[in-house]
Order: C-alpha cells, then sequence, then structure tokens
C-alpha cells in the first residue's frame, strides 16, 4: 500500500513538474509544426498527389478482368454445341477472361505523369510554406510574450522602489521634516503602481495563452516561456538592399516555388487535353468458353468437357479508335486548359509582385525599428539620469512628490518604449531572415 502511494505521488510530482516546464522558441515551434491543423491537412494533400501520380503511372500496365454467366433458356434458343436454335428448355454456363493495354494515347498519360509530378512538387512546397508561416507566426507570439515578462519586471522594479520611498517618506513625515500630504501622494502614487504591476501581469498571462492556444496545447495552464539571454547593446547593420533580398527570396520561397510548379503542370494540362484530338490504339487479349445443358431426355447429352474442348475461343486484336467529332468537348477542355494556365500564371506573378512589396515594407520597418530603438535608447538613459536627480532631491526634501512621481512616471514611459522599440525591431531583423531563407531560431 506504501509503495503505491509513493508510485501516485512521484506520478504527481512528474506530472507537475512537465507543468512547469518552460518553452524555448525551437520547442514551441517544433510543437506547433508537428500539431498544426493547416500542416496536417497540407500533408493530405501531399498524400492525395501521391496517389493520384501513382496512378498515372500505372496507366501504362495491363488490365485483367473476368466473367462468367449463367442463364436458363426458354423457348428457341441457340444450342452453344450446335450454333443452330432449337426448342428446348437448356441452361448456358459462360466465362471469360480479357485484357487490354495501351499502344498509344497520343502522349495523354505521358503528360499526366509529367503534370502529376509537378503537382506533388507544389504540394511538396506548400507544406514548407505552412510550416514557414506556423513558425513566422509563433515567433511573433513569442516576442510578444516576451516583451509582456519585461514590462512585468519594469513595473515590478517600479513598485518596489515607490514602496521603498513610502516608507522612507514616512520616516521623513515622523520626523517632521515634510508635511503629511507628501505621504498621502507616494501612497496614492503606490497604489496605481500597484494597479501597474497587476494590469502587466494580466497582460502577460493573456500573452501566454495566446501562446498556448496557438500551439493547440490542450492544458494551457502554468505554460510559460524561456527568457533568452539578449544582448545589452543590440546593432543590425541592414547589409544587403530590398532588390538584393528579393532576388534570394524569389529563388528560395516555398510559395514561389509551389506557384512555379502549378503553373509548369498547367502547361503539360493543355497537351493532355490537346491528346484527345489524336487516334489512340491499344491491344486484347480475350479467352471465353462455356457449355449448356438440354433438360429434355428425347436429346443427346454432349459431354461438358467435351464442350469445352469445343468452345474455347482466344482471341488477340489491335483497337484503333480515331475521334472525329465529339460535340466540342476537347476543344473546350483545351481552351479551360488555357485558362487555367493563364490563371497560374497570373498568380505567380501576383506572388512575386506580393513578395517584392512585403520585402520593401520589411526593410522599411526594420530601418524604421533600428532608428526608434537608438532614440529611445537615448531617450531611456536621459530619464534615469533626470530620475536619479529627483531621487537624490526627494530624500534630501529638494524635490516633491510630484516631481518625484513625475520623474518615475517618465522613466517607466521611457524603458517601456525602449523594450517596445527592442523586441520590434528583433522580429523586423526575423523576418529579414526569413526572406533570406534563414530558419527561425
Amino acid at each position: 500500500m506504501k509503495s503505491f502511494l509513493s508510485l501516485i505521488l512521484l506520478s504527481a510530482i512528474t506530472l507537475g513538474a512537465d507543468a512547469q516546464k518552460s518553452w524555448t522558441l525551437g520547442e514551441c515551434i517544433t510543437y506547433a509544426v508537428s500539431n498544426n491543423i493547416s500542416i496536417k491537412q497540407q500533408e493530405l494533400v501531399i498524400e492525395n498527389s501521391e496517389l493520384e501520380l501513382s496512378t498515372s503511372r500505372n496507366s501504362w500496365l495491363p488490365n485483367l478482368n473476368a466473367g462468367a454467366g449463367q442463364n436458363f433458356n426458354f423457348g428457341r434458343s441457340p444450342s452453344m454445341a450446335t450454333g443452330i436454335y432449337e426448342q428446348n428448355k437448356s441452361s448456358s454456363t459462360s466465362f471469360s477472361v480479357s485484357s487490354s493495354m495501351p499502344v498509344f494515347s497520343g502522349m495523354r498519360i505521358t503528360n499526366e505523369i509529367k503534370s502529376n509530378e509537378l503537382n506533388l512538387k507544389a504540394a511538396t512546397e506548400g507544406l514548407k510554406k505552412a510550416k514557414e508561416d506556423v513558425s513566422l507566426n509563433i515567433a511573433l507570439y513569442y516576442l510578444e510574450a516576451l516583451f509582456k515578462k519585461e514590462i512585468l519586471k519594469v513595473t515590478n522594479e517600479q513598485y518596489a522602489l515607490t514602496a521603498k520611498q513610502t516608507e522612507r517618506t514616512e520616516a521623513m513625515v515622523e520626523s517632521g521634516s515634510v508635511p503629511r500630504s507628501q505621504l498621502f501622494d507616494i501612497k496614492a502614487q503606490l497604489a496605481k503602481d500597484r494597479l501597474s504591476v497587476t494590469n502587466a501581469e494580466n497582460d502577460l498571462a493573456l500573452s501566454l495563452l495566446n501562446l498556448a492556444q496557438l500551439l493547440n496545447l490542450e492544458n494551457v495552464d502554468n505554460f510559460d516561456i524561456v527568457e533568452p539571454e539578449l544582448q545589452e547593446n543590440i546593432r543590425f547593420e541592414l547589409l544587403q538592399s530590398p532588390a538584393q533580398i528579393y532576388e534570394t527570396a524569389v529563388s528560395t520561397r516555398p510559395r514561389v516555388k509551389e506557384a512555379e510548379y502549378k503553373l509548369q503542370s498547367s502547361e503539360f494540362g493543355i497537351k493532355i487535353a490537346k491528346s484527345y484530338y489524336l487516334p489512340s490504339l491499344s491491344l486484347g487479349l480475350s479467352y471465353n468458353n462455356g457449355f449448356n445443358h438440354i433438360f429434355d431426355d428425347s436429346v443427346p447429352a454432349t459431354n461438358i468437357s467435351e464442350q469445352l474442348r469445343n468452345n474455347q475461343r482466344e482471341a488477340i486484336g489491335l483497337n484503333l479508335n480515331i475521334p472525329i467529332f465529339n460535340r466540342m468537348q476537347t476543344r473546350n477542355s483545351i481552351q479551360t486548359a488555357r485558362l487555367n494556365q493563364l490563371n497560374r500564371s497570373l498568380e505567380l506573378e501576383n506572388i512575386k509582385l506580393t513578395l517584392q512589396k512585403e520585402i520593401q515594407q520589411a526593410y522599411q520597418s526594420a530601418t524604421a525599428a533600428q532608428a526608434k530603438f537608438v532614440s529611445t535608447e537615448e531617450a531611456c538613459n536621459a530619464a534615469s539620469e533626470a530620475f536619479t536627480y529627483s531621487e537624490e532631491g526627494y530624500g534630501v526634501g529638494k524635490t516633491t512628490v510630484y516631481e518625484f512621481t513625475e520623474a518615475q512616471a517618465k522613466l517607466f514611459s521611457s524603458r517601456s518604449e525602449q523594450l517596445q522599440a527592442k523586441y520590434d525591431y528583433l522580429f523586423r531583423v526575423k523576418i529579414l531572415d526569413f526572406y533570406m531563407g534563414k530558419d527561425i531560431e
């Protein structure tokens, strides 16, 4: 019994440890890629494309069919033994085996195979695109959660500092150095800072919840992420122009490759449609046999084995089909295939144009984020110096509570803006790395 209770306790501790596990960005991306529904649907698209390719490749193989029949005849019917119509009640049994295979199909099968090979490549690139989209989305939510963590740290530091100043103000009031009204003012500021901490905690909890839901976790309680060590002085130089980044992206991005494969497949679709104008030739083989039985004792019965020897028929032949007129179906199919090819071409052009715009916007956003980060860093340093001066003055009674809290609020605002600029800057860098084909880490 004790060992059983120990096992339960150990399991509970283990489960608790798993629940408290903090996730890295890499772990979040790996888990999301493995459990995302859109990715699973794209994997099904690949499986379906593989089946279609297998079907087209096997179209060259001969087929094999077997058949059997049992008939009961009343009145005049042909005798299987003589072929003469006779007035008898009889039964006839027949069976057959046949096979056929295409010899020439107007290059239809060959073009179908090439088209389905390209469709499979397009589906594979579509899967890569889906994984990249999920990874980028996870990175955005992850950085958002890191930003909320940093804001919570700042608000806690501000609350702790205000609490310390409140204790100092109480001592100064008791000694008569400052009026009691300043104690009321600093306590009001302490309450505001406590509210800021509560709001920051709620914002962080909501941000972590959004990330956990994006991962499709069943248990989102106690979900947390690892805080990576970031350099204090972040610097980044945009070494390549938008044109250079676009040149790399257009040749590596899965969504561009997917559209290119679909365009190439649609070109083979036109050839497939045109193949129905050409004759087709197939080779056929068949074997037929059977026997009958007459329900009349006056008619001599023929042995079944003898009938099977006499009735067997083998055949081999070529079947040529020449299309002449099929109610304009082939012509319309060709027109439909050409429209599809034109649509695929426009899709590719639109994807490239959209990609170019996205890179230009991402580059401009990264440049702006870099400038904003530098300016907020300078503003934060200035606000920190102003707060230090105000704090020292407040300690000796030269600065009022209002001046102290105002300097503190400016410092908090500057630090918040600096944190926001830092994480916005980091995300913009990740976007440019993404277009350059680098993994999100």
